[in-house]
Parts: structure tokens; sequence; C-alpha cells
């Protein structure tokens, strides 16, 4: 089956379902990411809170827990899976875009791109934590950096030494975790000759930033980059969204710098204050 909008939604009205599990499965397709790393999600992958998917459905949370059940069952295959940390939402996919189907005719389109399952960009999908990867779970993106480098910049490169040099380049940046789509991303970008390493500037410009820019990038370090959108709206919910507009203006003009810098800004601050969990 092809992993489109119209595929999916075509799918979901020709699944058997109850008219709340319908709606839900609908929602969840509303939520999705088109692209590899929107929002920070693998492509075909939405992200909700159980809360937020109880409250836009108007339902108690076990009432949610069997329409999610319902839709696990259902042809739609639907898989979730928690993200990582604290508050981190659970992740959803439509498993039945997975495997191909031959009686499948929900999708005959011939003007759209099909969802290529052994395609560099889908095999790197998920999350990378920088400093806290087992040594399975590194070997598995090793593996992946041997299989990918082969047509990229970086193919004469040792793979150990590419994905060393990809989690010190998101170290000096203060990430603790990053999708995996920024690695395919840093090998594509690879600067080197014969195996050798420059993504950074020279230490010259490194020194050139002002006073200024450094300290906007002092207040922006706590921020939460991945789901940031929930973390905005916790924050909202927690100072109101007058207090929190007035904020991010408030940055913006102190440091001549885009709203979306000023939001990281106000995000990294409310995570120094406690205001909101990382």
């Amino acid at each position: 089956m092809e992993l489109t909008t119209g595929a999916i939604l075509r799918r979901i009205t020709h699944t058997n379902l109850s008219c709340a599990a319908h709606k839900l499965a609908t929602l969840i397709l509303d939520g999705i990411a088109w692209k590899e790393g929107y929002n920070g999600l693998p492509h075909g992958t939405a992200a909700f809170t159980l809360s937020d998917l109880a409250e836009r459905m108007e339902v108690s949370r076990q009432y949610l827990h069997n329409l999610l059940t319902e839709l696990a069952a259902s042809g739609l295959r639907l898989l979730r899976h928690r993200g990582k940390g604290r508050s981190a939402p659970w992740l959803f996919r439509f498993g039945c875009c997975d495997q191909p189907d031959a009686e499948d005719d929900v999708s005959t389109t011939a003007d759209i791109s099909p969802y290529i399952r052994d395609s560099n960009k889908n095999i790197f999908h998920g999350t990378i934590m920088v400093d806290r990867e087992k040594p399975e779970t590194a070997a598995r993106w090793l593996a992946l950096i041997g299989k990918a480098k082969t047509a990229l910049p970086c193919h004469k490169a040792d793979s150990r030494h590419i994905w060393d040099r990809f989690r010190e380049f998101n170290r000096r940046r203060g990430h603790e975790a990053v999708p995996a789509g920024y690695l395919l991303g840093f090998m594509r970008k690879w600067r080197g000759s014969g195996g050798e390493f420059r993504p950074s500037p020279p230490p010259q410009a490194a020194k050139s930033i002002s006073a200024k820019a450094s300290q906007l990038q002092r207040l922006m370090a706590p921020a939460p980059f991945i789901n940031r959108y929930f973390h905005e709206a916790d924050l909202k919910r927690a100072i109101g969204n007058d207090r929190y507009e007035q904020q991010v203006v408030s940055l913006s003009a102190r440091f001549g710098c885009s709203r979306f810098q000023a939001q990281l800004a106000v995000h990294g601050m409310a995570v120094s204050a406690g205001t909101i969990q990382r």
C-alpha cells in the first residue's frame, strides 16, 4: 500500500470500524509527518499525547484505549510506541502501509511517489541518543551507515569515523537526542576528502560571534527541540497565551532574532525555571 494521505484515507473508509474509531483514525492521519524530520518525526509517523487525543475526541482515557485497541486489531494495523522522556508523546503509524498488499486497490494514482521501504530516507528513522546509545543500538547505526555511504560524499570514510564525528558534532551543540534523519543529512553534507572530516567552521569564525548572539544561544540551549510544539502547548497552559506571546515578542525585539529563535529561548528559560520539563 502506498503511504499517501489519499491511500490511507480510502483504507480507513473501507475498514469496518465504529464511528468513534473512524474519527480517531482520521485525527491521527491529520497529524502524520509526510516529510522526513518534520517536527522531528520519521516519515509517516504522527505524535500525540494520550491526554491530547482524549481531549480532541472528547472521550475518557479508558474509552480512548478501547478505540486504539480497535484500530490496532483492524486492517489499519495501527502501531504505537512511547517516545523517550517523561513528557514524550506516543508515536503512531498505520502498519498497513508497511507491507505490500496485492489485493489493495485503494490507491491507483500514478502521479505520486510510492513509499519505498528500502530507501535511505526511510531506513533512517527513530531517534538517536547522542551519548546514551547501547552497543547493540550503535551497531545498528554503523550497519546503516555502511549501507548508505556507498553513494554519498563520505563513501571513503570509515563507518565508525562517521559515527563518532556525528556524535561529536551534535555533542558540541548541546543536543542530547536528534532525529535519525539528521545522520543521513550529516553524511550527505560531508565536506571531507579521503575520509577527512571538516563540518565545523574555522576557529576564527567561531570567535566572531557577538556577545548578544552568544547570550541568545545560552537561553536557547535547554529548549526541547524534538516535538517542541507539544512543549509550546504545555507552556501556554502554564502561563497563558497572552504572557507567552509577550515573552516571545520581547525576546525577539531584544535580540533582533526570528520568532522561532525567540520561542526556543522562551522554552529554554521555562525549562531552566522548572515551568516545563525537557
